[in-house]
């Protein structure tokens, strides 16, 4: 960002992939749906590595080990090692061991990455709250079931601190979203009336991880999420590329509030291979690549065929949408109503599910 522009007004003259020497990647809904890849990420990241960018993988589901991860994203086409995995259960195991000290006794609610953080801090795992947990660590996993949310429940309610490792509401799968963990967070927070700490992103300790091991000096957050993924560079004192694989659809970025706004956005994590155009100041309104975004009455109107050169990734009209939505909200997010100016805009708002028209 520069000055007192918007972010995303900025952009990039050059592929993030040069410019940045570490890419801090979320998982799901960035280099994966569910089991498989996204379409032409794993080749974009083998490209992004070709550069000399290094990635790291950090991500706020606590459902699988590092080893798991890394081997999921190397049968998919994208080289990992577990020390390349950052996982939420890993932050939530390093607070809890501070908390609680070693040995501690744990009651864990979650997939075996849970546990297996737990253990590897030092600390004792249990499964019932007449064990005399110290804790609750909650994370992730699709086999959680009511008879563990009611051991967590209990052992609450009895004085055990409540952890957990992300509040994320939903995942994102091949179905649509899901029931995320923190849906089942809430349902213990409803019972016992007590509000867990929360240590997954968009907490900056595990970016803040992931940049010193892999000793980044210009890191680049990629995410699909505004609430963790961007929140969370923006925490971190990182750059942020959002994109438009997973949860965050385009009017949840015109919605965005200032710590939610990305400073790039790309359709997918290719966009670390190309440049990012500027969104420029005009008579009006913003501009982005023969897109003109105008406001008039608190309406938005969108115009033009985005033909003033540059290969363009079909978001160019969202990005002046987004600038001049902030540039009129700095300091809180709003929803925004969007009409277009246009046929070439009518059609791009219809990709992007927007528009009052």
């Amino acid at each position: 960002m520069t000055g007192d522009r918007p972010p995303l007004a900025a952009g990039s003259a050059a592929p993030p992939a040069t410019t940045h020497d570490v890419a801090l990647l979320d998982l799901d809904g960035v280099v994966y749906v569910g089991p498989a890849a996204v379409p032409g990420v794993p080749a974009a990241l083998a490209d992004a590595r070709t550069t000399g960018m290094r990635l790291g993988f950090v991500t706020n589901n606590a459902a699988r080990t590092p080893e798991q991860v890394a081997t999921h994203l190397t049968e998919l086409g994208v080289p990992a090692q577990p020390a390349d995995v950052i996982t939420s259960s890993q932050a939530a195991a390093s607070v809890v061991a501070d908390l609680v000290g070693p040995g501690g006794r744990v009651l864990a609610v979650g997939g075996p990455g849970v546990t297996a953080a737990l253990t590897a801090a030092g600390l004792t795992v249990v499964e019932r709250a007449e064990e005399s947990p110290a804790a609750v660590v909650q994370g992730y996993g699709p086999a959680v079931s009511w008879a563990q949310l009611a051991e967590a429940v209990v052992a609450v309610r009895g004085g055990a601190r409540h952890v957990a490792t992300n509040t994320d509401a939903t995942i994102p799968s091949p179905r649509g979203v899901l029931p995320g963990n923190g849906a089942l967070v809430g349902v213990v927070s409803a019972v016992t009336g007590q509000q867990p700490l929360v240590t997954g992103k968009p907490d900056p300790a595990m970016h803040a991880e992931c940049v010193r091991r892999t000793r980044a000096a210009r890191p680049l957050v990629v995410g699909d999420r505004l609430d963790t993924d961007i929140e969370g560079a923006r925490r971190a004192g990182a750059d942020s590329l959002l994109v438009l694989t997973g949860v965050a659809t385009p009017a949840d970025l015109l919605a965005a509030g200032p710590v939610h706004r990305p400073d790039l956005l790309a359709p997918d994590a290719a966009g670390l291979l190309t440049d990012h155009p500027a969104v420029t100041p005009v008579e009006g309104g913003w501009s982005c690549r023969g897109w003109l975004a105008t406001e008039a009455d608190g309406v938005l109107t969108l115009r033009g065929s985005g033909a003033d050169g540059g290969p363009a990734d079909g978001l160019d009209g969202l990005r002046a949408l987004a600038v001049a939505h902030w540039a009129l909200h700095p300091d809180a997010g709003e929803p925004a109503t969007v009409r277009s100016g246009d046929a070439a805009a009518a059609e791009a708002l219809r990709g992007w599910r927007l528009g009052a028209d």
